[in-house]
Order: structure tokens, then sequence, then C-alpha cells
């Protein structure tokens, strides 16, 4: 911990010319869904826009970690207009990642801000009722489906029902989506609607929702229970190392490295490979790619089996889960002829 303080500083002119260029690049590609000559294109712009709203989802998730754009009155205004963009307010993102950040990986309790985990013991007590409720949160789709299933639903209306004073940010936010694409559909119609401004939410939320799962959910990945739960061990082993090429770094705001965020969350998204880089003990994190079958192994583990300390495959839980089949029965032996 005492290593990463050096990379916390922020260096607040490269904060803002990152931001700016991430927002007239955003404002170019959103111009592009709206008017541009072929629907096609207008497709295409959409796709790099929901690419370049993850990044800018970065600041702000950065900016609530109080990494970026400290006690800046322009850039906590700048920093509200995206949380409403990104159907994430500053009061629910703010409570529900801190408290993941501050329960990380822990057997019980860490599911709020994040995928749920349960152990093989715990699974087996469940009711079936709780186990298809698990397998939905975990499943793909679930996963995928971040733009309905963590932000339309999990960041906006649930923290809503449950503390609406506090939280009414959240249906707010709704509504300004569903006017913005109303408005584009009446305007330019219901396929530029899609491209300018649900695809791209579908596209950032649903990858970003990725991210959060492999990032938290990988093969190589070591828990430990509520007594033994250490904060550094659940940074370093944990939370994974995603590789990926300079590209998608960009564009996910160098997220991958989030075994380092993890260890101190007041680094700059800018300063993270260089703190990996710079302190040995970052150097050998589990990892996970975009790989389709680095994708494929994140997605079917399931619960975590403390005996062999690593996550169980779905299959392989069914397998565990399986009654035991009972021994055939043999004839009695016959009695030996006197």
């Amino acid at each position: 911990m005492q290593a990463t303080k050096p990379y916390t500083d922020e260096d607040r002119v490269r904060t803002w010319r990152l931001l700016l260029e991430t927002l007239v690049l955003h404002v170019a590609l959103f111009a592009a869904a709206l008017v541009a000559p072929a629907l096609w294109m207008r497709f295409l712009a959409g796709v790099v826009l929901g690419l370049v709203n993850i990044r800018m989802f970065i600041f702000y998730h950065d900016y609530l970690h109080g990494a970026l754009l400290r006690k800046s009155r322009v850039g906590d205004l700048v920093m509200s207009l995206v949380g409403f963009y990104m159907l994430a307010v500053k009061s629910v993102w703010r409570e529900t990642h801190n408290y993941h950040h501050k329960n990380n990986a822990k057997l019980l309790g860490s599911a709020i801000g994040s995928f749920p985990v349960v152990t093989l013991g715990m699974w087996r007590g469940m009711s079936p009722v709780q186990r298809r409720v698990y397998r939905a949160l975990r499943h793909p789709l679930s996963v995928f489906g971040g733009y309905f299933t963590v932000f339309l639903i999990g960041m906006t209306i649930a923290p809503f029902r449950r503390d609406p004073k506090k939280h009414w940010g959240g249906p707010v936010a709704v509504v300004l989506h569903l006017a913005a694409v109303g408005a584009v559909a009446v305007w330019q119609g219901p396929a530029t609607a899609l491209a300018a401004i649900a695809l791209p939410q579908m596209i950032a939320m649903g990858l970003g929702s990725y991210l959060f799962f492999a990032q938290h959910n990988f093969p190589s990945m070591q828990l430990r229970g509520r007594r033994e739960w250490d904060y550094t061990f659940a940074a370093l082993r944990s939370s994974s190392m995603f590789d990926m090429g300079p590209v998608m770094h960009w564009f996910t705001g160098n997220i991958g490295y989030h075994h380092v965020h993890h260890l101190n969350h007041r680094i700059p998204f800018y300063n993270l490979p260089a703190a990996m880089a710079g302190i040995a003990e970052l150097g050998d994190p589990g990892r996970t790619t975009w790989r389709p079958a680095d994708v494929a192994a994140c997605l079917a583990l399931s619960v975590w089996d403390p005996d062999q300390q690593r996550m169980l495959t779905w299959s392989e839980l069914e397998t565990r889960s399986a009654p035991p089949v009972a021994a055939e029965s043999r004839p009695a032996p016959q009695a030996e002829a006197a």
C-alpha cells in the first residue's frame, strides 16, 4: 500500500485533456449516429460510441473514488451529468461501489454492488427458488444484458424502491433516457434512436457488466471466509488482470488492471500500468482475456469449493449436487450344498 502512494498523484492538466478528448470524440460519434447519410454508418458510429461510453464511465468511476477531479466544481457538474447519462447516479454508484471495495470477495455480503458468489455448502442449503435466482443472476444473459439487468433495474429502479428519498435520481435518469430515445425516434426514426442512444448503452453496459463479472469471477481466483478475509489478499488474488490490446485498454480506461485498482482506488486510471510495472508484488495476478475460451471459462464458474480452494463449474456442481446412485441389489448367496 505504501508503494502505491506515489501513483495516486493526479496530473490535473492531463485529466482534463484526456476527458475533453473523450467528450469531443463522444459528441462526434453521437452526431454521426444521428445524421450520417447511410443507416449502416449510423450503426457503426453507435457501436464505436458504445466503446467510448465505457471510457467516459471510467472517468466517472475514478471521480467518485476521489482519484480524479477532487474539489473541482466544473468536474463535479460534468461527472453528475455523466452519471445521469450512464444510468448510474452518484448516490447509487457511490453507495454500492464503495461497499464492493470494502467487501470484495467476502463469501457473505459481497453480492452488494457485485455478482453473488456462494460456497458449495451454502448452495446445498439453498431452496430450489434461491438456486434459480442465483443461477439467473450469474447467467450470461444477465451479465451481457447489463443495460437492462444491472443499470435499468439494478442501478435505478431497485435503489429507488429501497430508499426513494436518497435515490430519487435513478428514476429521473430513466425518464430522461427514455425521453431521449423517444425524441430521436420521432425526429429521425426508431432505427436512428436505436443506433444513437440505445445501442451504445447496450454495448457499454453489457461489456462493462461482463468486465466487472470477469474481474471477480475467473478460474484462478482465490477466496477466503469472512474471518480470514484480508483487504490486500482480496485485491491481489480475488481481482483479475484483464489482458487486452492497447486499443481496448484505451476504450476501457485501463480498468483491466483491476487488481491494482482494488489495492488502491485512489490511483488515476492512467497511472495503473505504471503502478503495475513499478511494483514487483503486482506482477503475478490471476489473468483473463477477451478470447472466447476465456470468456466461456469465466461464465462457466458456479460456486466456491472451500475444500478444493477453487470455483466449480456448473457441470461440476451438477455432479456434486446429484443424489447418490443406489448400489445395485445383488442376489443373496446360495447356501452351499451339504
